[in-house]
């Protein structure tokens, strides 16, 4: 019997990339990725799309109350900035060390 490997779909986000939201509430603004959810294609990215969370107290805030974090971002909604400060959309090509990495395909230049 054959084992069956769920592959996962290579994303054009990664985490601690500068990406900039390209549609809905927080369209134009910018920040950091936190973290990639990869079943969902969502991300947290730090300053944008602020929600309220009702608490209870616990031993981190005993008080409990209203909790602003961040909730996820549709990864369709999100584009990587590259070096130049600009919205660029991801390739993948071989670097000098004959890897496979992503460049900036406004720019050309390698992504970190």
């Amino acid at each position: 019997m054959k084992k069956i490997v769920k592959k996962s779909k290579k994303l054009h986000v990664k985490k601690g990339d500068m990406v900039m939201v390209i549609a809905g509430e927080n369209k134009g603004e910018k920040g950091r990725v936190l973290q990639v959810v990869t079943a969902t294609g969502r991300a947290f990215v730090e300053g944008i799309n602020i929600v309220s969370r009702h608490t209870k107290p616990d031993a981190q805030n005993p008080d409990g109350g209203i909790v602003k974090k961040e909730a996820p971002v549709n990864l369709s909604n999100l584009m990587v900035i590259d070096a130049d400060g600009n919205a660029t959309r991801i390739g993948r090509k071989l670097n000098d060390a004959g890897k496979l990495a992503r460049y900036s395909k406004k720019s050309g230049d390698f992504i970190k």
